[in-house]
């Protein structure tokens, strides 16, 4: 279900999350894609810092980590910032979940425990 802008006033008092989170935004009608800072993000919608000129209404698509491809349009600009007004309602902490997906530990964190030519074991 599409979210309005007028619902916005609404969303201003659910939670947000106070984020920096590098996103790829694409402008719809011209197909222009641009990379822009995410400020805060909600289930609802997310404002953007950005210097990219646009207006009130334009429909755009945003590509969030592990959230994906997600449509809206924007909702209210003040110079260099703008909300966006999401299309569908999103799990925003998602977006703050690490992007690797194996639970292995690190190599460089791994306990040495068998001989190694490039590592020898001082005894």
């Amino acid at each position: 279900m599409p979210v309005s802008p007028k619902s916005l006033d609404v969303q201003e008092s659910r939670a947000r999350d106070s984020l920096f989170l590098l996103a790829e935004l694409t402008l719809e009608d011209s197909g222009e894609r641009h990379k822009v800072k995410v400020r805060n993000l909600s289930s609802g919608g997310m404002m953007v810092e950005s210097e990219l000129e646009v207006t009130q209404g334009q429909r755009i698509v945003v590509e969030l980590r592990n959230i994906g491809h997600v449509r809206g349009q924007i909702a209210w600009v003040r110079s260099e910032k703008f909300g966006v007004a999401f299309d569908r309602q999103i799990n925003p902490k998602l977006a703050r979940k690490p992007v690797g997906t194996t639970q292995e530990t690190p190599r460089f964190l791994r306990v040495l425990d068998a001989y190694s030519p490039s590592y020898p074991r001082q005894r």
